[in-house]
């Protein structure tokens, strides 16, 4: 049996576990008004992250609208910001 780092201990502990994806939810919180910017940030509401698929809410209508029409730049920019594939649907609510 080879060596193995700690780090790629880790690594596989946090997947298996669970973990990776709490942590990837709990960075997206901290980082999202970085990501979509003040505005939008402070309407969102519901921001939660399972198995990849990104929800989040609004009550303001016209900025629903405009997310459904942006969901894919939304997931393209949470993953070139954590350069990995984090989200790979994003759902309005």
């Amino acid at each position: 049996m080879g060596a193995i780092s700690i780090t790629d201990a880790l690594k596989q502990v946090m997947e298996s576990s669970g973990w990776k994806q709490r942590i990837h939810e709990i960075r997206l919180r901290r980082d999202w008004e970085t990501i979509v910017g003040k505005t939008i940030a402070r309407y969102t509401s519901e921001l939660s992250l399972r198995n990849g698929r990104l929800t989040l809410g609004t009550s303001v209508a016209p900025l629903k609208q405009e997310l459904h029409f942006a969901k894919d730049t939304i997931k393209q920019n949470i993953n070139d910001h954590y350069k990995e594939t984090v989200v790979i649907e994003v759902i309005i609510r």
